[in-house]
């Protein structure tokens, strides 16, 4: 008798321990509203991958709700998301800061998540990327890479700071390149992208940086028809030009989403805006063209390095 009150008493403190194991307290199912689609071969895609990341790390259930772009459609995706379990909901698009600050306090149970704002709640926390260190590595590759002194920069809002990041890395790395910048403000307008790609291109542009979700693959195609060059945008876009991708600037938006969760289930989830960057994993540079000389590879890699530890960009 002894020994089974013993057993049991061992039995309840393991179960009482189980809850410092990851996933065990808060062990809840997790929604995502996108703007596009989860197969958009772009940013809608990459927070599919991330919220099957944090699947196959924790376990969870997870849904999604696609082509959610207003707060109408918002506020209907949040109840059913609710309907169905979910304690976590993302929305991968700066658009939801806005939503969610409206929505947040009707269900104070729920944590929400969304990427690039400043706006934070109790139950809201903010994602955002660093993102201008990667556009200005990039921008390096392109000043260096650029026979004509031109290189043609198509982003989507003034706000990103990849844009000011690649601006800065052309003219530390070639003072004499001139960078034409177009801003869209748009994630999504191929059609204006592609215009504007001809209208760089006639003006004697030869390297391209297509800073947009949509509209980064066709210029980079269009480019490689037209035997010029690209710096790739968000995943390693290597794939599609080798000859032609100088290097991509990548966001690991699964490894934030991770992160993240990480966060929620260790209970340090802050409600407040988070950044992350190439010292977290969240940003890396793709895989070089053979193109690139080894030499200069080699140098942005320990400038990669050294940002890394210190934080400061070249001077």
């Amino acid at each position: 008798m002894k020994n089974q009150v013993i057993m049991i008493l061992l039995l309840i403190l393991f179960l009482a321990g189980c809850q410092w194991f990851p996933g065990y307290e808060k062990d809840a199912d997790v929604g995502l509203l996108v703007e596009t689609s989860i197969d958009d071969k772009s940013w809608g895609q990459q927070g599919y991958q991330g919220l099957k990341a944090i699947q196959e790390e924790y376990g969870v259930d997870i849904y999604y709700k696609e082509e959610i772009r207003s707060y109408q459609q918002s506020a209907e995706a949040v109840e059913e998301l609710v309907q169905q379990g979910a304690e976590v909901i993302f929305g991968h698009s700066n658009i939801y800061g806005n939503y969610f600050r409206e929505l947040h306090q009707a269900y104070p149970d729920i944590d929400f998540i969304y990427f690039n704002g400043q706006f934070a709640a109790e139950n809201v926390t903010s994602l955002n990327f660093d993102a201008r260190a990667m556009g200005f590595f990039g921008g390096m590759v392109a000043g260096e890479m650029t026979k004509a002194d031109q290189v043609g920069l198509i982003g989507a809002f003034e706000w990103q700071p990849e844009v000011e990041g690649f601006y800065e890395g052309v003219k530390y790395q070639n003072p004499e390149a001139d960078v034409d910048v177009a801003l869209l403000n748009s994630w999504e307008n191929t059609e204006l992208a592609l215009m504007q790609y001809e209208r760089m291109k006639d003006k004697g542009a030869d390297v391209f940086y297509p800073a947009g979700d949509l509209f980064a693959v066709p210029i980079i195609e269009q480019a490689r028809e037209d035997g010029h060059l690209a710096v790739g945008y968000l995943e390693d876009q290597s794939s599609i030009a080798a000859q032609t991708v100088l290097t991509s600037t990548v966001q690991n938006v699964d490894e934030v989403y991770k992160l993240a969760m990480e966060r929620y289930i260790n209970g340090d989830l802050p409600g407040e805006a988070l950044t992350f960057d190439f010292s977290e994993g969240a940003i890396t540079m793709g895989e070089f063209s053979p193109v690139v000389p080894e030499e200069f590879q080699e140098n942005l890699e320990a400038e990669v390095e050294n940002y890394k530890e210190t934080g400061t960009l070249p001077q």
